[in-house]
């Protein structure tokens, strides 16, 4: 992996993660590395339950499988902090 790609997995895993923390109202709770790693994360569990590759090109599909990854893990994280997902 070159330094392009992983600054590439940094800037789409930061907006993948954003916008997750604003679906599940978490946003003011994190910052930009929370968010960043959220995403990289999400990214992962959305490649895991679709079937995708952590290492596939970045499209539509995967940056929604991402996304999907993302507020998967936000509600698992409040279900477990709060006891409820929000």
């Amino acid at each position: 992996m070159s330094i392009v790609g992983i600054i590439i997995w940094l800037i789409v895993g930061g907006i993948v993660g954003w916008l997750a923390s604003l679906v599940m109202r978490t946003d003011a709770q994190q910052g930009i590395l929370l968010n960043i790693v959220v995403g990289i994360i999400g990214a992962v569990i959305g490649g895991w339950l679709f079937g995708g590759s952590i290492n596939g090109a970045i499209t539509i599909g995967t940056f929604i499988y991402s996304l999907i990854g993302a507020i998967i893990l936000l509600a698992i994280i409040n279900l477990i902090r709060r006891g409820s997902v929000r």
